[in-house]
């Protein structure tokens, strides 16, 4: 369910001319294709079969029945939408219209940076190879519907696909039933090694992430999808969703701006060989 106030519900059905069972101008049919290529959602499905079933309706419906971030997309769409029909017909906004909008983009926003979502963008294919983005995908779809509890085993898995990539990347030997905290060490190891960590404390938070993800191994056994367990609850499920995908995007940041150190050392040293 999205974190929706009363206030804010008010706001978004003005903004939206949700008044009579309508939203905005469109038709059953644009309706149900607008929202199916803003969220992959057909508005039409039996879920969001609610009072009457008008437009109106089942926008509430989806309001009531979808994540924060996912309501939060859709909502960016609509705004997006509204502001172009405006635009298109030459219709100059009020002050109040505009204040109005104002105030359901900040919503939107809000929407679209709570919960399991905020995870999202430290989820990404970061190779060719064809099931890690299969992954990434499914994992970020997950995120979507905030239900991060059923992303741990999937997470775990992206987890020690970019780690072995990694040690690939930087020579690091592992053999394949290496765990992912073993896994870990090594590369932070070699970055140590290497000079890309500048700050104690930034080495000492990396080497106890070590000890997180041995941790990790166990809840992936016992409490997640991957085999028949109960399942983590929401919140410890999110604590961990959070403290792994920022480490990634740590070390996505390290090696980034190692590639570019590379890539100025290249230059420097094609410089080097023409001069005179």
């Amino acid at each position: 369910m999205a974190d929706l106030s009363s206030i804010e519900k008010l706001k978004l059905e003005k903004l939206l001319r949700m008044e009579g069972g309508y939203v905005l101008d469109f038709s059953n049919r644009s309706f149900r294709g607008f929202i199916l290529d803003s969220t992959g959602i057909d508005i039409y499905d039996e879920k969001y079969e609610y009072n009457t079933g008008s437009k109106a309706n089942r926008l509430r419906a989806f309001w009531r029945e979808e994540s924060n971030y996912l309501v939060g997309e859709l909502l960016a769409s609509f705004l997006e939408y509204w502001r172009a029909r405006k635009s298109l017909r030459a219709e100059a906004l009020s002050p109040e219209e505009e204040q109005l909008a104002d105030e359901c983009e900040r919503i939107s926003e809000r929407l679209r940076h709570q919960t399991a979502a905020e995870s999202i963008e430290a989820i990404q294919p970061v190779s060719t190879d064809k099931d890690f983005s299969l992954l990434a995908s499914s994992i970020r779809e997950t995120l979507v519907r905030d239900q991060p509890e059923a992303a741990l085993d999937r997470l775990h898995t992206y987890a020690v696909k970019y780690v072995r990539q990694l040690s690939d990347k930087h020579g690091v030997a592992y053999h394949r039933d290496t765990p992912l905290h073993s896994l870990f060490g090594g590369y932070v190891k070699c970055i140590r090694r290497k000079g890309l960590i500048e700050t104690e404390m930034a080495d000492r938070i990396l080497r106890s992430f070590i000890s997180i993800l041995d941790a990790f191994n166990s809840v992936r056994n016992t409490r997640s999808l991957a085999h028949d367990n109960p399942t983590l609850n929401y919140g410890e499920s999110l604590l961990i969703l959070n403290v792994v995908t920022s480490c990634l995007r740590f070390i996505e940041s390290v090696e980034a701006d190692e590639t570019d150190e590379s890539h100025q050392d290249h230059i420097r040293i094609d410089q080097e060989d023409f001069s005179f």
